[in-house]
C-alpha cells in the first residue's frame, strides 16, 4: 500500500501564496491589461489554498484526488498568468520572481513511500 507523504505546511504555504497573489495585484498598475490579467491570476492563486483545504475533507480517496488535482490545476493556471505579466513587461518586480518560483515548487510531484 502507498502512503501519500506530505509537507506539514502546505495548508500554510497555499495561504501564503494567496495572500502574496493579493499583496502583488494591489501594486499592479491600474491599466485595463494589468487589472485584467492581475483578477485571473488573483482568482486562480487565491483558489489554490480554498480547494487543498477542501480536498483535506475529501470523503474518499477518489474525492481527494479530484480535489487535489482542482488545486493543482489552478496553481498551474496561476503560473501561466504570472508568465503573461512578466512577458507582457506590464511588471517585473522580485515579488513576481517569487510568486512564479513558489507556484512551480506547489506544482513538484508529491513523494510516495511504501511499495
Amino acid at each position: 500500500m502507498q502512503v501519500k507523504k506530505q509537507a506539514p505546511d502546505l495548508i500554510a504555504r497555499t495561504k501564503a501564496f494567496s495572500l502574496a497573489a493579493i499583496h502583488f495585484y494591489s501594486r499592479m498598475p491600474r491599466q485595463t491589461v494589468a487589472q485584467i490579467l492581475g483578477r485571473q491570476l488573483l482568482r486562480s492563486a487565491t483558489s489554490v489554498g480554498a480547494q487543498y483545504r477542501e480536498a483535506r475533507r475529501a470523503k474518499s480517496t477518489a474525492d481527494f484526488i479530484s480535489k487535489t488535482e482542482g488545486a493543482l490545476q489552478e496553481v498551474d493556471e496561476a503560473g501561466y498568468w504570472l508568465e503573461l505579466i512578466q512577458d507582457s513587461g506590464i511588471e517585473t518586480d522580485s515579488s513576481l520572481d517569487a510568486l512564479r518560483a513558489e507556484a512551480r515548487k506547489l506544482l513538484e510531484p508529491i513523494s510516495y513511500i511504501g511499495a
